[in-house]
């Protein structure tokens, strides 16, 4: 067990490194760095010419390929080890089906192009593969203390709220990845309105504002729904601390998540900020992830004791 605790945990950090990888190819518009060649560069396996935007591409990679090969032995161990666990075989599949998936999207970009509306989706499907890689690994540190549903239930009416808040933070997460891929990040140099002489301008500049603008309004309603969950977490669940300080902490996230998008219209897409952002909404969405794992337990337990 002790070597599966370890693969878990460098398999989720792994993954975050390629969630952040994939915005540094994104925000130095990097991602044709290595020409319109895969997976060698520029159809060489060590490259003759070598400027910044092919170390970045090619260091990214190299990263998600290592950590492709991490999360597959991490899925097929935890299948075989502690298969027997409800949720680990699903989340073993759905952690390097996504993976997967994320890469092959990648390579037909790079190979024979995409659209903006199809690239956004990638940050999304790593999202993805991220979460059930953070949940395999609570998981597999839970074994040596057993959750008993006893502990925690989380009542009908919270449960869909968890489950239409999640769904909702990724559709936000694709606009997010939207605005970065249709070269948005600047349409509006004010923050948080965008004040300009045209605002029902729809021209080519014109829906990069409605882009810029509408992730916004979102993402209000993300910090919102947040704010709001945790204040009933605190009043309809006094006496459970991972209620109380799970969503002290998400609401804390989505805070910084608020102000650090600020900052990246105020320092105009400061490189460092805007990896930050990245960063924040990935724990973000890892926390939500573990919030669905609670709320499918309460909901299998419910069921138990008709």
């Amino acid at each position: 067990m002790r070597l599966l605790k370890w693969l878990s945990v460098f398999a989720t950090l792994g993954m975050l490194l390629v969630l952040l990888g994939g915005a540094l190819v994104t925000k130095t518009d990097s991602g044709m760095g290595c020409g319109n060649s895969w997976p060698l560069c520029h159809g060489e396996w060590i490259p003759s010419e070598i400027d910044v935007a092919l170390i970045i591409e090619l260091s990214h990679r190299l990263v998600s390929g290592g950590v492709g090969l991490l999360v597959l032995s991490l899925s097929v161990i935890a299948w075989v080890k502690v298969g027997h666990i409800r949720e680990v075989k699903f989340l073993s599949f759905l952690a390097f089906f996504f993976l997967l998936t994320q890469g092959l999207i990648g390579a037909a970009a790079v190979k024979w192009g995409q659209s903006d509306f199809v690239l956004a989706l990638h940050f999304g499907i790593s999202l993805v593969s991220f979460a059930a890689v953070l949940l395999l690994m609570l998981i597999i540190f839970e074994i040596d203390r057993k959750f008993d549903a006893h502990s925690l239930l989380i009542r009908k009416p919270f449960r869909l709220q968890i489950y239409s808040l999640t769904t909702y933070t990724l559709i936000v997460v694709y606009t997010g990845a939207l605005v970065r891929h249709t070269y948005s990040s600047m349409a509006c140099l004010d923050w948080p309105l965008c004040r300009n002489a045209s605002p029902f301008d729809f021209s080519l500049y014109g829906s990069a504002q409605w882009i810029q603008m509408g992730h916004r309004a979102a993402a209000a309603g993300v910090f919102i729904w947040t704010g709001f969950l945790m204040m009933k977490a605190l009043k309809d669940y006094k006496n459970s601390p991972i209620m109380k300080k799970g969503w002290i902490l998400a609401a804390s996230l989505m805070v910084a998540q608020v102000l650090v998008g600020a900052f990246v219209i105020m320092t105009y897409v400061h490189l460092g900020l805007a990896l930050l952002h990245a960063l924040v909404i990935s724990l973000f969405v890892g926390l939500l992830s573990y919030f669905l794992l609670l709320s499918s337990r309460s909901a299998k337990y419910e069921r138990s004791v008709k």
